[in-house]
């Protein structure tokens, strides 16, 4: 391959690898949304749970009954973890570090966004 041909792949890989990154931010940023709100609402009824003096009072399963909140919002946490949101909110950074990794052997990097960063030959002398 001559070195224009080179250049083209190169923008070809990098024009494909940021246009995959950014289509990744609208569904990675609504992921994180609904990961604050379950989290905040989990607190909250943790901390209603905890401040409860009944809690101590009764069973485990009978002080989650009363608490009905609480209890939805950590099953909701818990299932949203189970079906990897903790995934789906770094799926950018994921891709993006995957790739310097395979990059790195052709003195290559990328950052968040995947714009390829060219970096300086080694002199082997």
């Amino acid at each position: 391959m001559n070195s224009l041909e080179q250049a083209e792949d190169l923008k070809a890989f990098e024009r494909r690898l940021t246009e995959y990154v950014s289509c990744l931010q609208p569904a990675t940023g609504r992921w994180r949304m609904i990961l604050i709100v379950v989290s905040v609402c989990t607190a909250t009824g943790a901390w209603n749970w905890l401040i409860d003096p009944d809690t101590q009072k009764v069973t485990f399963f009978s002080s989650l009954w009363n608490h009905p909140f609480f209890t939805i919002s950590c099953i909701t946490l818990i299932a949203l973890f189970f079906a990897g949101i903790h995934k789906r909110v770094v799926a950018p950074s994921i891709i993006a570090a995957r790739c310097r990794t395979v990059l790195t052997e052709y003195n290559m990097s990328c950052d968040d966004t995947g714009k390829l960063i060219l970096k300086p030959r080694p002199n082997i002398q």
